[in-house]
Order: structure tokens, then sequence, then C-alpha cells
């Protein structure tokens, strides 16, 4: 039994146990499974327009909130509603994307056309004091905005600013109060991107990476570039997953823990820039689903209009790679439910028979459970909970350069069967040979019955259900040499 390497288009294709295409597989500790459906979260309807970011956010009290900007306005769910807290003067633009952080009992937001807005109850107002700003972080006892414009320095799409010590509304430039800015001129080009790692901030341009690191009056922070030419395509296209950050950069996909960026997409590097559109790659967005372990990238691809429309997903313990595209608006990485009650079970289905295909163990039916979510392009939130979606993977090839064999059954592991599965095979007289229609057949008795002859073999398993399959093996006979 040949045990897959995941979804691994770069690699050589007679390589055992590479899946060379997948449509809704990803990994798990133990295999490869299909990519879970969604759930829209009860009674819980649509933002009024395109989600333009979006932030579930704690306060020091405990008190959770979750929020959801459109181009003119911010919303939060209050009592399972979505209710408008935006400023009556927000505007937005037509790149504009909200970016959220919590600052002890504070929201703030940021949207690169208005000042900072700040909310600690009910609805945002514009923080006076403050500059228009790209995207923000919150580190140590500071909030940073990054890409700043306002009436003194204004528009430099390089500078950071900290607001004053312990105090978000505060941003005069002042050292008595820790409140400073500067620039990061460094390679030259615009911040793409900033998030926190531990105690320290990294700010990303296209191809470097600064660290910054709180050090006291006078300086406040300061900020190293680090060696190589590493850096991120855009705001949303970097995620801290613990003490690591994951980002998407122009040339390669990278891990970074504070010292070195090591890369991580050896195995799909080529598929998926030759995939990822040249005109909108900063509306990448990176998202960790913490329960799984898994990093999911959503890219526009070369037939998107803008929105992410595809998504690679990275297992962070078994170093698989999986796929999994659908189109979306932004992301929520820990959505908390308000559960399914007798009292709201209605609001699910107003019969058993119409009752969503979702696992009985699922956190939709569980008040409090954390889900992984997105917004899709009815602008309605989802949670990635649902059974397994219709999934399918193609094998690399198997077999080689001078020995014909026969193929008459494909074995396949499956830890969890699916519903149905049917296999379509491939032949080749080489390597770089076209292929020619093999055979097919379907499952049955944990195994494929197929019959087919070549040099080398390569299969398409279509299957259904919540499907987990681990390896593959093709039992072949020699049937000479040509």
């Amino acid at each position: 039994m040949i045990p897959f390497l995941g979804f691994a288009p770069d690699l050589p294709t007679d390589l055992p146990g590479v899946i060379t295409d997948c449509v809704q597989l990803i990994s798990n500790e133990h295999a490869m499974v299909a990519a879970p459906g969604t759930a829209a979260p009860t009674g819980l309807g649509a933002v009024s327009a395109a989600v333009r970011g979006a932030a579930a956010l704690t306060s020091t009290t405990g008190t959770k909130r979750v929020f959801a900007g459109t181009q003119t306005d911010l919303y939060e769910i209050q009592g399972g509603t979505w209710v408008d807290v935006g400023a009556s003067s927000l505007s937005g633009s037509s790149e504009n994307r909200w970016s959220f952080v919590q600052f002890g009992n504070a929201t703030v937001a940021a949207n690169n056309t208005q000042k900072l807005q700040g909310s600690t109850t009910g609805n945002f107002t514009e923080i006076a004091t403050a500059p228009v700003a790209e995207f923000i972080v919150a580190a140590k006892d500071f909030v940073i905005a990054f890409n700043t414009n306002e009436g003194t320095f204004g528009d430099q799409s390089d500078r950071w600013w900290t607001s004053s010590f312990q105090d978000y509304t505060l941003w005069t430039p002042d050292p008595a109060v820790q409140c400073v800015t500067g620039r990061l001129i460094g390679s030259g080009g615009a911040l793409t991107a900033a998030a926190v790692l531990g105690q320290a901030v990294v700010a990303y341009k296209a191809k470097q990476m600064f660290l910054g690191q709180y050090v006291g009056p006078p300086v406040v922070w300061e900020w190293n570039a680090i060696i190589g030419e590493q850096g991120c395509v855009g705001p949303e296209a970097v995620v801290d997953i613990g003490g690591l950050h994951v980002f998407v950069g122009p040339d390669n996909i990278w891990m970074y823990d504070g010292t070195r960026a090591v890369p991580i997409a050896d195995d799909i590097r080529q598929f998926f820039y030759t995939n990822l559109s040249s005109v909108w790659p900063h509306r990448t967005i990176a998202a960790f689903e913490r329960k799984y372990n898994r990093v999911w990238i959503f890219y526009p691809s070369t037939t998107s209009s803008g929105n992410p429309d595809s998504a690679v997903v990275y297992h962070l313990h078994t170093k698989r790679w999986g796929r999994a595209n659908r189109t979306i608006e932004a992301a929520l990485a820990n959505y908390t439910s308000s559960g399914v009650t007798w009292d709201t079970l209605s609001g699910v289905s107003a019969t058993w028979d119409g009752f969503p295909d979702i696992p009985w163990d699922s956190s939709f039916w569980q008040a409090g459970a954390t889900a992984f979510s997105v917004f899709d392009t009815t602008h309605k939130l989802q949670s990635l909970i649902g059974s397994g979606e219709d999934c399918s993977l193609t094998t690399g090839d198997i077999g080689d350069d001078v020995g014909v064999s026969s193929v008459n059954q494909v074995v396949m592991r499956f830890n969890v069967d699916p519903v149905s599965a049917t296999i379509t095979g491939q032949t080749r007289t080489g390597l770089g040979a076209a292929a020619a229609t093999g055979g097919s057949g379907t499952f049955s008795n944990s195994k494929f019955d197929i019959r087919q002859t070549g040099r080398f073999h390569r299969f398409a398993i279509a299957m259904t259900g919540n499907v987990e399959v681990s390896g593959l093996d093709a039992k072949a006979v020699k049937a000479g040499k040509r």
C-alpha cells in the first residue's frame, strides 16, 4: 500500500504517493479527507453588502463581539442579527478592506480611507487624533498603524505609527507618552502587511521584512530588517499560527519563526503561482483552522473577477497540501456559535426531512463552540462544519519505462468508506507521452475492479460522503516488454 503524499502537482509524477490533482480534498492527521461543507448559523441573515474584512474578538471581561465591514459600514452581531454600528461618515473606497484589533475593552478598526474607528460598546466613532491607516495590530501596550495618511506627513505607504502607551485614543506624537512614528524605507515600496509574533511585530513589504520590538523611550519601537528577499503580497495574506507566521510571498509560501523564513510550498509552488491572479494577488486571505491544524489560503485565480475563488490548504503536522476551491469575501477563523435549542430548531428546518446534512456531533448544534467560517458571495456567514463534500483525486503515474503491465484491481485504503466511488484510468507509453483512455469501475468490497494495460497507469477516483483515504495499491502484473 502506497501512502498518499498529499496534493503535490509540482513533484515528479512517478513519485509513489503523489496526488497530481484533487477537488475538495484536504489533509487531517491521518489521511486525506473530504473538505467540509458549509452551514449557515441559525437565524443569522446576510450582511447588507460585500464583506471586506471580519473579526471575532474578546474583551478583557470575556465579552465576545463579532464584526463585519463593508465598503461603507460596520456591522456587529447583536441578538442573532447584524446591526449597523458604523459611524455615519464612512465612505470607503473601491479597494478598502477592514482591519480589526482588540485593545483591552476597545475594538479599533482601520480601512485606509477614514481615520481609525473605536468602540467599547455600541457604535464606532472616529478617533480624532488618529491617522488614516491601511492595517493595524495590537502589540504590548500599543495599537500600531501602518501605511498612514494625515495632515503632517501626508500619505506615506511605508510609515508606521503607534498610539500612546496604553491609550488607543491618543495619536499625537510625543515621546513622553510613547506615541511615536517613523518610516520603514528599506528597499523601497509600500508596506503590504503586519502581524504580531509573540511580543514582537513583523512588518512586510513585497520583498522585505522588518522585525519590530519594544525598547522603551525615547525610541519606543525598534525595527530591524530581516536578511533575505521574502515578503508578503497583501494585508490578509499572513496569519499567526501561534508563535509562527505563515505568509504568501510573490514567489513562495513561507513559514517564519522570528529568526528565519522557510519555504513550505515546494509541492505546489509552480501550480499556485501559475493559477494566482496577477491583478488581484493582494486580495489573498490566509486563515488558521486551529482545531485541525490547517492553514487555508484563499486566493483569486487567473479567472477570478476579484474575490478569492480558489484555495489550497496546508496541514501543519503532516506537511501535506490539499485543495478546496470556493469563492469567499472574507474569512472568520474563530466564530463562536450560539448553537441550536428547541426554541430555535424551526429556524434550521420546519421538518425533519429538511434538516441540513450536518453531523450530529458538529459544533453547529453546540452553544459556545468555535467554528472556522467564511462569508460567501451572498454576504452570509458560513461555517465549514458540514458533511464532507463530493471530492476526487488523481494519482501520479505508476509503472516503468520498459515493462508493460496490466492492472486488474485497485485497492484503496479508506479509513472512512465513501458512500460511493468510481475510478477512471489512463495509460501512457512514457511519462511524456499523451494519455490514452484506460478502464473504469465502481467501488465495491473495498476495491475497484478495472482492466487496462500500459507502461504507466494513472487513476482518477471520484468519491462522495465523509471519505477518509490514506493510500492506494494498484494490482499490476507483468505483460511483457515493448
